[in-house]
């Protein structure tokens, strides 16, 4: 039987979340709807693309878990995230349950082990929303490890507005503002190893870019210390150094104002685009 006072307060939120598309309540506004249906936390929204860093759109994430929960995963967890390799691997469904996805092997791998174990939540459910450029919108709603993961119900009843969420998503990501601050632009994508190289390269030291290539291109501090031949502590010690230089408090930072520079690589002519877009 339909439970009218869900169906009618679905409608309600359905109604509010339609009339923010294109404004900065948009995202906002659909968890709210989500959350009147299935209880959840940690509500945030990624933008994936394979030659890019993963962007963070929105969150709602306390502050006293930002480094853990967004800074941590861009070092490098984010490429062993299975939500992340689906988005990259033409996903079938627009919708995905970690523990569906994952099945009884998830505490035993690497990505549980390395940084999931340590999160404080026990489960996740993705709405996956694929856009013109190739890039992915990864719409994601946890629960903590102290509360009991999703139900086959609760998934379900997501599963079911899981086309009405893409579509919504989608419309909001068509619009001209959010095209032009966050997807690439037609022929860009050609250009992006070059920026991998050259970004950030007119203001630190020729190692100091060594390792900003390779926080750039996902790689956590063990494994540019390894691939550098230098210790552990003298990345971390770069690190620092390159946050103050370009001036950004964390890994999440950098990551936008490389996104940022992106429509500025074919002015600077093989130069730093970060240069180019400080001008």
């Amino acid at each position: 039987m339909v439970n009218l006072q869900a169906f009618t307060r679905w409608n309600s939120d359905l109604a509010k979340t339609v009339a923010a598309i294109g404004g900065d309540a948009f995202f906002n506004q659909l968890f709210s709807a989500l959350a009147d249906q299935v209880a959840h936390i940690y509500p945030q929204i990624w933008l994936y693309h394979r030659d890019l860093p993963p962007r963070i759109l929105y969150h709602e994430i306390p502050a006293d878990a930002v480094e853990l929960q967004i800074d941590r995963y861009l070092e490098g967890p984010y490429r062993e995230d299975p939500f992340y390799q689906i988005s990259m691997n033409s996903p079938r469904s627009s919708i995905y349950k970690l523990g569906r996805l994952t099945g009884n092997t998830f505490e035993d791998s690497g990505y549980f082990r390395n940084y999931y174990g340590g999160t404080g939540t026990c489960d996740e459910i993705t709405f996956l929303t694929r856009l013109d450029d190739g890039s992915v919108v990864n719409f994601c709603i946890m629960r903590k490890a102290s509360d009991t993961p999703f139900s086959d119900e609760d998934y379900d009843l997501l599963y079911s507005v899981s086309e009405i969420v893409a579509s919504l998503i989608q419309s909001h990501c068509h619009r001209d503002d959010f095209a032009s601050t966050n997807l690439l632009q037609p022929g860009l994508d050609a250009q992006i190893d070059i920026a991998f190289k050259s970004f950030g390269s007119d203001f630190v030291s020729p190692r100091e870019r060594e390792v900003l290539e390779l926080m750039l291109r996902g790689y956590g501090a063990d494994t540019s210390a390894e691939r550098l031949s230098i210790s552990l502590e003298t990345v971390r010690r770069h690190r620092k150094s390159l946050y103050k230089k370009l001036d950004v408090s964390c890994q999440a930072d950098l990551f936008a104002l490389f996104i940022n520079t992106m429509p500025y690589i074919a002015s600077a002519q093989g130069g730093d685009p970060l240069s180019v877009y400080m001008q």
